[in-house]
């Protein structure tokens, strides 16, 4: 018998001072059993997994103590984009983290903030789960995108995630400008994300390079105490502007009239 790999949610508070929610407050009840039970994690940063799990263990006690716990890190893409030195993207690297299911283990997957492989490399270590036979299993939890799609009041029947914009001006001046026309075509909502520092860089030129009748919609700190949810006209923004943190994430959307 194979073991699973099971998609663990993580909470969306991760690295954000004196944000810390309570984590029965964020995450389903089964989700912490399961976390409680599995030996062998696959994660981003094995530093913030203990972390995670440290803080299960305050609800659901964990079955082994933490130091007896094995937590295997994501291969890296090598720097500057290029190929793996045996020119397979470390293919075996990725298989490797499964052995354990293949031995009757289950594989705790997860990301450092939210649900795993949405958004997030761990999308890789799924797929070579289904081509490895192993099955997957996707616990519930939050997900910044569809939080912030539900409370956007955009369309949600047509959505796209976009990722992050150009840091260069003129390139995210010109992907603004080609995402609006594409939502515009296809009434479709447009949502992408950015490093929270750069939170204010984005919807500044977010409103610099928008129509004034597109909507745009900013979802900051969603399921922290503070959190919240903006969506009006650009026009409406730029007559009521608002400042965004810098430490916090957001999640911005946009849909052309």
């Amino acid at each position: 018998m194979k073991g699973r790999l099971v998609l663990m949610p993580n909470t969306l508070d991760f690295g954000v001072p004196g944000a810390e929610m309570p984590l029965q407050d964020v995450l389903p009840h089964l989700a912490l059993q399961q976390a409680a039970g599995i030996k062998h994690w696959a994660a981003e940063n094995a530093k913030t997994t203990r972390a995670f799990l440290k803080r299960v263990d305050a609800i659901c006690p964990l079955n082994l103590p933490l130091q007896e716990l094995q937590i295997a890190e994501l291969p890296r893409p090598p720097k500057g984009g290029g190929k793996s030195p045996a020119g397979d993207d470390s293919s075996a690297a990725w298989r490797a983290l499964l052995a354990p299911a293949l031995q009757g283990h289950d594989v705790g997957l997860i990301s450092e903030a939210g649900l795993p492989a949405v958004a997030d490399p761990g999308a890789r270590l799924v797929a070579q789960a289904h081509a490895t036979g192993i099955e997957v299993l996707p616990l519930s939890g939050p997900s910044s995108l569809l939080m912030a799609l539900s409370a956007s009041g955009l369309n949600g029947q047509s959505f796209a995630f976009v990722g992050y914009l150009p840091v260069d001006a003129a390139a995210r001046t010109a992907r603004i400008r080609e995402l609006e026309q594409l939502s515009q075509r296809q009434a479709q909502t447009q949502l992408m994300i950015e490093t929270p520092y750069r939170n204010e860089a984005l919807l500044q030129a977010l409103l610099a390079s928008l129509k004034p009748q597109t909507q745009l919609s900013v979802s900051c700190g969603l399921t922290l105490r503070e959190g919240w949810t903006r969506s009006t006209t650009v026009a409406q923004w730029r007559q009521h502007p608002r400042a965004l943190p810098d430490k916090i994430p957001a999640v911005f959307a946009l849909l052309a009239g």
